[in-house]
């Protein structure tokens, strides 16, 4: 089951810092869902609740589009450990 942290701890952070690849989703606020594999060392976390990330080419467009269509523009961004 999944868990819920306050912020980004030291042990996520080196979690985070291992993965090759991560996944980004969105949505508009009606219409699809849009889940894009991100990569090539493209991530960083900045701080506890800070992070960012690189968009390249590809589907980010769709990404794009769904923040800024959405007054409420959320991202979920997933890890995993293959």
């Amino acid at each position: 089951m999944g868990q819920q942290f306050a912020g980004i701890e030291p042990q996520h952070r080196a979690f985070i810092e291992r993965q090759k690849m991560f996944f980004v989703a969105s949505a508009a606020p009606t219409g699809r869902v849009n889940v894009s594999p991100k990569g090539m060392a493209s991530f960083a976390a900045l701080g506890e609740n800070d992070v960012v990330y690189l968009d390249c080419t590809g589907s980010g467009s769709e990404t794009r589009a769904h923040l800024l269509a959405s007054p409420d523009a959320r991202l979920t961004i997933m890890f995993a450990a293959f």
